[in-house]
């Protein structure tokens, strides 16, 4: 079967932390511990070999999470680094459904980390008919 890849992309536009004055972003809109859930579309109901790509500026601890469809995604979701970074992570554990999807960025509470995401890109394959 051939396939092609696809892919959606959400301008997030997010400063995660306990505290707004914590970074200076003109971007960025604070939102505390958790972005707003962002939908988007997949055409098929085939989608396989899916990864996210996530711009995120100044993470400073490990335990933040990535939530596709309600669901976290397996292992570490963001690295820890100074400035800017793109992380590309497999979706591990979760699926990707044919029509309306949904992705979620939440920062460990227990921490005093604070950081940005820009950009999120949801990578996928699909059967070209």
């Amino acid at each position: 079967m051939r396939t092609h890849a696809n892919y959606a992309l959400l301008y997030v536009g997010a400063h995660l932390g306990p505290d707004k004055r914590a970074l200076d972003l003109g971007w960025a809109d604070f939102v505390g511990d958790r972005t707003p859930v962002h939908e988007f579309e997949v055409p098929t109901a085939e989608a396989r070999d899916a990864y996210v790509g996530i711009q995120a500026f100044d993470v400073g601890e490990y335990g933040h999470e990535i939530f596709l469809n309600g669901e976290a995604l397996g292992g570490f979701d963001l690295p820890v680094v100074e400035g800017w970074q793109y992380w590309v992570d497999a979706l591990a554990g979760v699926t990707l459904t044919e029509g309306t999807n949904t992705l979620q960025i939440v920062r460990d509470a227990d921490t005093e980390d604070s950081f940005a995401v820009g950009n999120v890109t949801i990578h996928w394959k699909e059967p070209v008919e």
